[in-house]
C-alpha cells in the first residue's frame, strides 16, 4: 500500500491495495491516514454492493438512506439498504439514485441532523466525460488560517443548519418550502468544531442556504456569514477530485466540506455510497 499526499489543501491518493481484502495492519494505515488528510482517494477499486458495505463497516456503524429518499433498482443502481445510489440514470422515468445532474452547493453531509455522520464514502461505478467533478474543502485551514477579528466574532456563536433543501437545492419530499429564515427546520451547532478524534479545531457551518447565526438578527446574521463562507470557500483550502471508474473516496464530514460540478444530462453518471454514523463525542 501507498499513501501520497496530493498537492492541495487536503487530500492524500492511495494505491497498490484492495478493499475487499484488507489486512487489520493496512486498514489501520488507512484509517489514521484519513483522520490526518481529511480525504483519502483509493484508486483502481473493483467492488460489489457486499464488498463496499463490509468494507464500510469498518469505518463504524453505517447509517440508511432516509425514508424519504427515492429507490429503483435496475441499470445500475445499488439494492443493498446500506448503499445510497447517487445518480442521474432513470428507470421507466423513475430515478435510480439522488442528486440527478445539477451542481450541488458546498455542504457537510446531513448537518441539519443532531448527529450528522463521522463520514461519507462514494465509490464510482459510471462517470461522464467531463464534468461532475467533486471539490473538498479544508476546515481545519480554513479555521486556522481565519483572520483573528473574523475568529473572535463567530467562537461563540452557533448556527442553525436547514433540512427543507437538498445540497443540489430542490425541495425535500417531506419538507416544505422556506420563505423566511424565521421558518427554517433544523439542527443547531457551535460554528467551531472540535474534532471529536483529532481533538483539533475546525469550521462547522454545513451549508449556506437558509443558514443563519441563532444568537444575532437575521440582517446581521447574513453579513457575517458571507463574510465567513467568503474565506472558507477560498480556493487555498480546495482539492477538486476529477474522477476515474473505480476511485472510492473517503471524507471526513466533521472537518470538510463538499460540492460538485454539474454535468450533462444526456452522460450516465453511477455512485454508490455508504454514510459512517458519528459515534464519537469530543
Amino acid at each position: 500500500m501507498k499513501i501520497k499526499p496530493i498537492n492541495a489543501a487536503l487530500g492524500a491518493e492511495v494505491t497498490g491495495i484492495n478493499l475487499a481484502d484488507l489486512s487489520e495492519q493496512d486498514f489501520q494505515a488507512l484509517y489514521d491516514a484519513w483522520l490526518h488528510y481529511c480525504v483519502l482517494v483509493v484508486r483502481q477499486q473493483s467492488l460489489t454492493e457486499n464488498s463496499l458495505v463490509s468494507f464500510s463497516k469498518r469505518m463504524g456503524k453505517l447509517e440508511l438512506p432516509p425514508a424519504s429518499e427515492a429507490r429503483v433498482s435496475g441499470d445500475g443502481g445499488a439494492s443493498l439498504p446500506e448503499i445510497w445510489t447517487i445518480s442521474n440514470v432513470t428507470v421507466k422515468g423513475k430515478a435510480i439514485g439522488a442528486l440527478g445532474n445539477l451542481e450541488a452547493d458546498w455542504h457537510s453531509d446531513m448537518s441539519y441532523r443532531p448527529a450528522p455522520p463521522a463520514a461519507s464514502v462514494l465509490y464510482a461505478r459510471e462517470i461522464p466525460k467531463s464534468g461532475g467533478n467533486t471539490s473538498f474543502a479544508n476546515m481545519y485551514a480554513a479555521y486556522f488560517n481565519m483572520p483573528e477579528s473574523l475568529k473572535a466574532e463567530i467562537s461563540r456563536l452557533h448556527v442553525r443548519h436547514d433540512s427543507a433543501y437538498t445540497s443540489v437545492g430542490t425541495l425535500r419530499a417531506d419538507s416544505r418550502a422556506v420563505e423566511d429564515l424565521s421558518e427554517v427546520e433544523g439542527a443547531i451547532h457551535p460554528t467551531i468544531l472540535v474534532h471529536p478524534e483529532t481533538g483539533r479545531e475546525a469550521l462547522f457551518l454545513g451549508r449556506r442556504l437558509n443558514a443563519s447565526f441563532i444568537e444575532l438578527p437575521n440582517d446581521v446574521s447574513e453579513r457575517l456569514l458571507d463574510r465567513v463562507w467568503e474565506h472558507c470557500s477560498n480556493s487555498d483550502f480546495v482539492y477538486e477530485h476529477i474522477w476515474e471508474v473505480g476511485d472510492l473516496v473517503i471524507w471526513d464530514n466533521r472537518c470538510t466540506l463538499h460540492r460538485r460540478d454539474a454535468f450533462d444530462n444526456g452522460t450516465r453518471r453511477v455512485m454508490w455510497r455508504t454514510q459512517i454514523k458519528n459515534t464519537h463525542v469530543a
